[in-house]
């Protein structure tokens, strides 16, 4: 049920103001962060005589008997949060500080007859679930499987941060990540610097990572097992560039997949772009979901992979180099840079003809990134 929006304003005002103002003043009645209205479950009452577990509210209605009403209580509901600290050093996470948080939450009585009220109450009952066990076990296995892709990576955690949102406006956990790192004295990469007759190469078969997360969100199953690409590249490309230090441009192929990198990079260095279909490496298991699901793969999302420019005497060896790294294995030359078409990616497809490959347009799905 939605309500004006000086309403709601009102609404917010008067559920917030000890929340987020607190501590904001001495006086004793502000050393209680819910400042009034609060109510306590029945059990605990009966051991602190001084809470309740009731509260009543009064309201003038002007209407017929036969009118019906909805009435939508709105409340905070207090949460208990914890925190795990973790480090190399530690198998289970120790639970070590811990704060109180709120949830929003709304209930709605709907179609209540003022006649059959003025007669006798109407009662309602309504459940809130509180923080489980359950879910500090996966706060424990996320710290766990952070720690570890940090120590393979070889890179630390340094800071974080965590925001609190309504159940149903996001639940579960979303963990967004901000890498720093640093480009080698004397190299330069610029999408820029692809000339006309650059090669370009892809570190790995395409589309893994996109149609795995469709298929766990979409609960759909194959006979196969899809699993994410996702991979740090930090020491491929390290390799890459010790070897070749001629590379131009890379880039990871996220969201929008090959096909937006591609074009972006046709726009940005004023080339044209060609891939040839039969030199992409993809998956059977990715080839058959997508077509399943009408997906193409040049613009299915990619976590672990990177699309290399290089010029064209470099290109057979670092092909090579990047095939002997475990993350290149699959590395394919699958196109190159050209004079003719500026600004336009073509492919050259299995039975001979061509077809314009453009940015992606409007939403893919799944969003990943």
């Amino acid at each position: 049920m939605s309500f004006p929006a000086s309403i709601e304003r009102l609404v917010a005002a008067v559920l917030y103001e000890g929340y987020v103002l607190y501590p904001y003043r001495r006086a004793l009645k502000n050393q209680q962060r819910w400042t009034f209205g609060g109510v306590y479950p029945q059990g605990y009452c009966k051991a602190h005589s001084d809470e309740r577990w009731q509260i009543q509210s009064e309201f003038l209605i002007e209407a017929n008997r036969d009118a019906s009403i909805s009435v939508t209580l709105g409340f905070l509901q207090l949460i208990e949060r914890s925190a795990a600290e973790c480090s190399a050093s530690t198998a289970s996470p120790p639970l070590d500080a811990g704060w109180q948080d709120t949830v929003e939450r709304h209930v709605t009585a709907s179609e209540l007859r003022l006649e059959q009220l003025a007669a006798s109450p109407s009662q309602h009952h309504f459940e809130f679930p509180a923080a489980s066990k359950p879910q500090l076990d996966d706060l424990r296995r996320i710290v766990r499987s952070m720690r570890d892709a940090c120590a393979a990576a070889n890179v630390q955690l340094v800071t974080g941060d965590t925001k609190v949102v309504d159940r149903g406006k996001g639940d579960g956990v979303f963990i967004t990540t901000s890498g720093i790192g640093h480009v080698p004295r004397g190299r330069r990469l610029s999408i820029r610097e692809v000339q006309p007759g650059d090669k370009l190469l892809v570190s790995g078969t395409i589309g893994d990572h996109g149609v795995a997360i469709m298929s766990v969100r979409e609960g759909i199953d194959f006979e196969t097992r899809l699993e994410s690409d996702t991979a740090p590249l930090h020491d491929l490309t390290r390799t890459m560039l010790d070897a070749c230090p001629s590379i131009r441009w890379m880039r990871d192929p996220t969201r929008g997949g090959v096909s937006s990198t591609l074009n972006e990079l046709a726009a940005a260095a004023r080339v044209g772009v060609v891939i040839k279909e039969p030199a992409i490496p993809i998956r059977p298991e990715v080839r058959a979901a997508c077509e399943m699901l009408g997906l193409d793969p040049l613009y299915v999302a990619n976590e672990g992979k990177l699309i290399a420019a290089v010029p064209p005497h470099a290109a057979d060896e670092l092909l090579a180099v990047m095939r002997r790294h475990p993350l290149g294995k699959n590395a394919a030359l699958i196109g190159e840079a050209v004079d003719d078409h500026a600004g336009l990616v073509v492919q050259r497809t299995v039975i001979g003809g061509e077809r314009i490959v453009t940015m992606l347009s409007g939403e893919q799905l799944p969003r990943i990134c």
